[in-house]
């Protein structure tokens, strides 16, 4: 049996000999999880976009909680009125990516984001991007409390994570087996060769590291109890779904303007029913940690 020890080892291990390896400049092979594609570049960038409007827009130390290497030009802009960008992970090959990108804008620490070695409220803001997820659900409880309390009376932190089940991509999963076995059988029967996918693009299925998502109904009960929290949406398809479904030469921009606009209109909803939920805790100007 994993013990939460065993579990961080073999998460920094994948990290740092296969996920935060370059493939290409300025591509991880951790990237092979995105839809890197052209068509669905805009709602990528548009949804990473999201974070920053719940974060104070300046401050001395924004917290960039499991920061990986700040892959995504869109994650750089969550600390531009900050001070400092303290990027806390896990992997030195992570923080030592993170470094080419922000400079002396960044301080990096090896740390455990389920035990940060930070004072409490030292931090205006902060994020945990797709990282909680790799902790036991025990373990995640404690990740939360520890971004609770080192932020500020007043400030925000982010996490974005994904659900175990999405009820959205449930009612699609139709949709997505139609659109798959149609592209077997074209690729099957096309007279000249069919170009293989890159290791960073569509059609990859690397092996992974250690993962446990959770539900809506289990982060209300066991964080919401605990801390003040909202649940609104970073992206309610999954990566499957983009890859199944939106293509180039079926309107797939045009799919994709409108399901954001939806997302912008009924956050909750497609926050709560989607793939990826976007997490806000916000301390009270009244409550110290």
């Amino acid at each position: 049996m994993n013990v939460p020890g065993s579990i961080k080892q073999q998460v920094q291990q994948f990290y740092d000999q296969v996920g935060w390896q370059q493939v290409a400049e300025g591509v991880y092979q951790n990237m092979r999880y995105e839809d890197l594609r052209p068509v669905s570049a805009e709602y990528r960038r548009r949804c990473h976009l999201r974070v920053g409007r719940h974060l104070a827009p300046r401050g001395r130390f924004l917290l960039d909680a499991g920061s990986g290497p700040v892959q995504y030009p869109e994650y750089l802009t969550y600390s531009q009125g900050y001070t400092y960008r303290v990027c806390a992970d896990i992997s030195l090959v992570a923080l030592k990516e993170a470094r080419t990108r922000l400079g002396e804008h960044g301080l990096y620490v090896v740390a455990d984001v389920a035990n940060l070695p930070f004072r409490a409220e030292a931090f205006e803001g902060a994020v945990s991007l797709h990282t909680f997820h790799h902790l036991p659900l025990e373990e995640q409880v404690k990740a939360y409390r520890e971004l609770y309390r080192v932020l500020k009376p007043g400030a925000s932190g982010v996490v974005v994570n994904g659900w175990t089940d999405s009820p959205l991509m449930r009612r699609f999963e139709w949709v997505m087996r139609l659109a798959e076995r149609l592209k077997t059988r074209l690729q099957r029967s096309s007279p000249s060769p069919v170009a293989q996918p890159s290791s960073a693009q569509e059609g990859a299925t690397p092996a992974g590291t250690y993962v446990e998502k959770m539900t809506p109904e289990w982060l209300k009960a066991h964080i919401g109890i605990q801390m003040p929290l909202e649940i609104r949406v970073w992206r309610s398809v999954s990566v499957r779904f983009l890859r199944a479904v939106i293509h180039e030469r079926l309107l797939g921009r045009f799919w994709l303007r409108l399901l954001y606009a939806l997302e912008e209109r009924f956050p909750h909803y497609f926050g709560e029913k989607g793939q990826y939920p976007l997490i806000i805790l916000r301390k009270s100007n009244k409550e110290s940690a």
